[in-house]
């Protein structure tokens, strides 16, 4: 593992943001983070702050003043990513969601109340959703193969078999909560004990069952205590939230039932299920000021041996022997430092015999592996079940900031730094932690392969090529559903379907006879929406016009579109929706594409076409690939004169944090401040592809130019960089068409992020 950064509070020994006791930390499925610090007024109240940052752009921080009059001691990401739990000290709960799908903009609407009860556990109710990694299977092209569904019941359903959304917590005073959010709005919440002899919960944490049912496990504290599970059932009894509890086989420690090491070991410091739907395997840390030792344990089903007389009295029990539940130990480790953190992988990874023996042969360990952080700034990487040490990782070597001054450091024989709060990301590739100065630590494995192509300037013509192809599927699929058969209720194929079915068989160069062969009745529409689209197909017309254009440049792998000129499934999809416009167009010539031609009676459609069919032709999928023939490549050179080229909005060289790292060399980063672009980057002229403050801006998903200081509210995307406006200005049916599929994330599949207005 390697250092990748280190974000912190500018200046922060002065600074008013001081790490929340205790510190609570969490990681979204979506890869946002969100942590916990108390900020500090001049008049030394303190207000309970949530940060949500994304892992791409850690600097820009959204602070949420959360209202919490307590600490807060739990996050709690759902399974979607979208919507936050956040619980206090005095037992009050928030549900935040995102306002407008933005992910610096949240709003708390619904909630919950244990009066006067710290929360010490939290967890939203299962959905049913479960799958399993199978290692044997890991190199598979199709994610199909590597992932399997197991069978998984939610916690609770609604009429149908739909899940029931809504969350569960444990209180320090033994009481369990559960509220369900229903479709209308309302939250029911009901408060249970745990079991009639209520007791202090120090520590707690929440698991479920394939059968639906819930485990709660807790703990006092000491080590001299047992470890408590419980079942508990939830359901819907006349509108109202019921709640029943069952106690389960409990457990001592193994290592304070050695006489040697009891008393070494007083407390217990940290509870963890090794996974939210593993309820059968628990991890253990019982610590000292200056040791600690970590236990994993499983819950096993044994047979209970019956006398001899009980099997003559009833026969029926000597043919069926009875079982229990009984918690085993499965592996222990020796005295470690003391441990400050433990984060656990969410990676769903097999653990069948052959699926672990396959990871251990091939040496795959995300899933597998479990971090351990230490008080002296180390953190291991151990196994799940053998707890035998894979890595190290020692946090502390990362040098102070050469502004501060060394009589402020603490002068101590070892690193005062180390994790407070750690947490794996969802592929168990990286690991955030939270030290005890508030800032925020990230490593990642080295053998990550997310966005490779980011990782070199010289790969950034693929990351914009990507992007057109995801663009140019989408234009296809919604310009193709638009149209709409001429008899209802026809057995035929869809127009669409028949459209890719007549351009795959007539490979005329005329765009008119194509035409012939299909129905034009099918395609009438609206001219308000004709007109309405026809910034969706100018960016058609121009980028078939740049592609032919490059042909004879198709050597050159800086410039952006070398792919498509190869590619014959995407010259294909632009071959139809050329026929598409053609057709259009005579229903409406201001929908058309524009052109700047030399002469005024070319026909740049039928051009255009000839030569994209010419082109396909040479590289289809039916057919024998072949070179483009001398002929087509002296057409294409003579286009720049015949009619303008136009120089695509492509997306900007991506800010991100992936293009900046650097194998052992961690990045410092202040939240709030963006760091400066690298030179590699800036020095690297790739047709437009850096956009220097202050020139116009493009909506990349409207393909609307929106100036260089947009006057409208826009969002960008976190991990591409796409820019489009917060608000549609177009009311046309097929338009907001488009723009719902973008509504919640990215063509990219990243989160949006709203954008500051600029000013000249």
């Amino acid at each position: 593992m390697d250092l990748a950064y280190i974000c912190e509070w500018e200046k922060w020994p002065k600074s008013t943001h001081c790490p929340s006791v205790p510190l609570a930390c969490t990681w979204s499925c979506r890869n946002l983070i969100a942590f916990t610090t108390d900020l500090r007024s001049d008049d030394q109240d303190l207000t309970r702050v949530i940060h949500i940052l994304d892992t791409e752009h850690p600097w820009d921080v959204h602070s949420i003043c959360s209202g919490h009059s307590e600490a807060v001691t739990c996050l709690e990401w759902d399974q979607s990513g979208s919507r936050l739990l956040s619980a206090d000290a005095d037992g009050q709960i928030k549900c935040w969601s995102m306002a407008d799908h933005l992910a610096n903009s949240w709003e708390s609407p619904v909630g919950s109340l244990v009066e006067g009860d710290p929360i010490v556990a939290l967890s939203w109710l299962h959905n049913g959703v479960k799958l399993a990694l199978h290692v044997e299977k890991s190199g598979a092209s199709s994610f199909g193969e590597k992932f399997s569904r197991v069978k998984f019941s939610p916690s609770l359903t609604l009429f149908g078999g739909k899940p029931m959304e809504g969350w569960i917590a444990v209180t320090v005073s033994g009481l369990v909560t559960v509220s369900l959010l229903k479709p209308s709005g309302q939250v029911l919440t009901s408060t249970e004990s745990l079991c009639r002899l209520r007791g202090r919960v120090a520590l707690a944490d929440i698991a479920f069952t394939g059968g639906g049912n819930i485990v709660v496990a807790t703990a006092d504290g000491s080590s001299a205590s047992p470890v408590q599970f419980y079942k508990v059932c939830v359901s819907v009894v006349n509108e109202k939230c019921r709640i029943d509890t069952e106690i389960l086989p409990s457990l001592f420690m193994r290592c304070t039932t050695d006489l040697n090491r009891r008393d070494r070991l007083p407390a217990i410091t940290h509870l963890k299920f090794l996974a939210r739907d593993m309820s059968e395997q628990v991890l253990l840390c019982a610590s000292s000021q200056t040791s600690s030792v970590v236990e994993c344990w499983s819950l096993r089903k044994e047979g209970l041996p019956v006398n001899n007389i009980f099997q003559q009295l009833s026969p029926a029990v000597g043919d069926k022997q009875p079982t229990i539940l009984k918690w085993r130990i499965l592996s222990a480790t020796n005295d470690l430092d003391r441990v400050s953190a433990v984060a656990l992988p969410k990676l769903p990874i097999s653990l069948t015999n052959t699926d672990l023996k396959v990871a251990s042969d091939t040496q795959f360990y995300p899933g597998l592996g479990l971090a351990l952080a230490f008080h002296d700034g180390s953190v291991h990487i151990v196994h799940r079940l053998s707890l035998q040490t894979m890595a190290i990782f020692y946090s502390s070597a990362a040098p102070r900031s050469v502004d501060e001054p060394a009589i402020k450091r603490p002068r101590t024989t070892g690193p005062a730094i180390h994790f407070k709060a750690m947490q794996l990301s969802w592929t168990s590739l990286a690991l955030v932690g939270i030290d005890n100065h508030g800032r925020v630590l990230s490593t990642r494995i080295l053998a990550m392969k997310a966005s490779l192509c980011k990782l070199s300037p010289c790969a950034v013509t693929r990351v914009c090529e990507y992007h057109a192809k995801l663009f140019l599927i989408a234009a296809s699929s919604t310009l193709k559903s638009l149209l709409r058969p001429h008899v209802l209720n026809t057995p035929d194929k869809s127009p669409g379907d028949r459209l890719t079915e007549v351009c795959a068989k007539v490979t005329d160069v005329d765009i008119d006879k194509v035409m012939i062969n299909l129905k034009t009745e099918e395609f009438v529409l609206d001219m308000n929406t004709l007109q309405a689209l026809q910034q969706l197909l100018q960016w058609v017309g121009d980028f078939v016009l740049y592609l032919l254009a490059s042909l004879p440049n198709q050597g050159s792998p800086l410039r952006p579109g070398h792919s498509f000129l190869r590619d014959g499934a995407s010259l294909g999809a632009l071959r139809e929706l050329m026929v598409v416009i053609r057709i259009w167009g005579l229903l409406k010539p201001s929908c058309l594409p524009v052109y700047t031609a030399t002469s005024d009676t070319q026909d740049s459609m039928s051009l255009l076409f000839r030569l994209l069919t010419k082109l396909w032709i040479c590289c289809r999928d039916e057919g024998p690939t072949s070179e483009p023939d001398e002929a087509l490549v002296d057409e294409c050179c003579l286009l720049p004169s015949q009619l303008l080229i136009p120089s695509l909005d492509w997306l900007p060289v991506s800010d991100g944090l992936v293009s900046r790292l650097q194998p052992k060399q961690p990045l410092r980063l202040h939240f709030g401040k963006p760091p400066a672009l690298p030179g590699s980057a800036t020095s690297l002229q790739l047709d437009g592809l850096i956009r220097a403050p202050g020139q116009p801006k493009m909506d990349h998903l409207r393909r609307l130019h929106l100036g260089a200081y947009p006057t409208e509210a826009c969002k960008a995307c976190t991990r591409c960089g796409c820019v489009t406006m917060l608000k549609s200005p177009n009311k046309t049916t097929a338009v907001k068409q488009w723009e719902q599929r973008w509504i919640k994330n990215c063509l990219c599949g990243g989160l949006w992020w709203r954008m500051p207005l600029s000013y000249p």
